[in-house]
């Protein structure tokens, strides 16, 4: 119940126990077509080039920035949270020229700030988080935001760790050229194969540059070639996690996207709202919750390490603190993927009341418990 990892579903743990294949046996060709299909059912997208790449998230997220930003270019990152500054990182080492558009680490971007942002800067690339997993902030007003950044000729990369396969994402109805996220989240898979999608306006970029991209791994235009019809030797694809990523989409299927959504919405209500009475407040704004990571405020006087080390003892469950501006302000609870279960919160409400009472808290465990008993009734 932590940031992720999460839950893996039992389906996904045995699919890698599959026999494997060589990356390009033609049954397993026959897999990376499904996945790719899957994938564009998740993101809600039609882009030919959707792929897993070998890696975390973190893979995808910089396969997507340094394929896209070409040195000399200049590239919008924001500031409210840990994985903007991961962007900008990146783009850095990608040769890009990173300017920033401000908000506080647990506020979205305000799209006339985006905008004020673009008149002084004119940034060839505009990256923003859809889901930070350091504030628990959900990103609203995309669409806005993506005419912001074409108005102006700007290319958009989205990071979508947090919300793929958990909270509304339309990657062609928004507007987006480029998305990445980590399997390991809302699709409830181990880490190793990681969703990115381009639409074709960013994918002749890459096809264009002047200079390879600096990650010859990395290099879209070389993976091209395997992941289409082509089918060329790039590298050994990890056949394991290839074969769990597509099982865990294939859960996402047959759930339904929207019905996914739902879901987290639902049970993640259920938890927000119990541990609300219980007289923890939620760190954001209610417009702004992230469903599949709820970031509630630390009571006063409070430990923050040891209450998630006391779940961890007493009843191996697993949530976090804060990460930068927020240490020692927020717990992070993660509701994602097969985490988001009705079982997992009747478990964590209780629990982290005890472990809270046992440092005086200034809560009511009563409230929170009454709270959960009628909303676990919806769910």
């Amino acid at each position: 119940m932590g940031p992720g990892p999460s839950d893996v579903h039992p389906r996904v743990l045995r699919a890698m126990s599959t026999p494997l294949v060589g990356h390009l046996d033609p049954s397993f060709v026959e897999i990376m077509d499904e996945v790719q299909e899957l994938l564009r059912y998740a993101f809600r997208t039609d882009n030919e080039w959707t792929i897993p790449v070998s890696g975390t998230g973190s893979a995808s997220m910089e396969a997507a920035i340094g394929n896209l930003v070409e040195p000399g270019d200049t590239v919008l990152v924001p500031t409210n949270g840990y994985f903007g500054g991961r962007m900008a990182s990146m783009a850095e080492r990608a040769g890009g020229e990173v300017v920033h558009v401000d908000a506080p680490w647990g506020e979205p971007l305000d799209p006339a700030d985006v905008e004020a942002a673009f008149a002084e800067y004119q940034p060839d690339v505009f990256g923003f988080v859809h889901a930070e997993t350091s504030t628990g902030v959900r990103q609203p007003d995309v669409p806005e935001l993506t005419s912001i950044a074409h108005e102006h000729d700007a290319y958009v990369i989205a990071d979508c760790v947090t919300s793929l396969g958990g909270v509304e994402l339309r990657v062609d109805e928004w507007d987006v050229d480029v998305a990445y996220s980590g399997p390991q989240k809302c699709l409830s898979c181990p880490p190793g194969a990681s969703p990115l999608t381009l639409n074709d306006r960013a994918m002749e970029k890459v096809l264009d540059r002047e200079e390879p991209a600096r990650s010859w791994y990395l290099d879209l235009s070389l993976l091209e070639g395997y992941w289409s019809d082509e089918r060329a030797y790039h590298h050994t694809a990890p056949i394991t996690n290839v074969y769990a990523l597509r099982e865990a989409l294939r859960l996402v299927a047959e759930e339904g996207i929207e019905q996914r959504w739902a879901r987290h919405r639902r049970v993640a209500a259920a938890l927000k709202e119990s541990l609300s009475a219980m007289g923890l407040a939620l760190n954001p704004d209610e417009a702004h919750w992230l469903p599949s990571l709820n970031a509630m405020e630390v009571p006063a006087g409070v430990d923050d390490g040891a209450v998630c080390e006391y779940l961890l003892d007493r009843y191996d469950l697993e949530i976090a603190t804060g990460l930068g501006d927020l240490d020692g302000e927020i717990f992070r609870i993660g509701c994602m993927g097969h985490s988001a279960r009705p079982a997992n919160v009747t478990l964590l409400v209780p629990a982290l009341a005890e472990a809270l009472a046992a440092q005086d808290a200034d809560i009511d465990p009563d409230a929170g418990l009454s709270v959960l008993r009628e909303r676990l009734g919806e769910v």
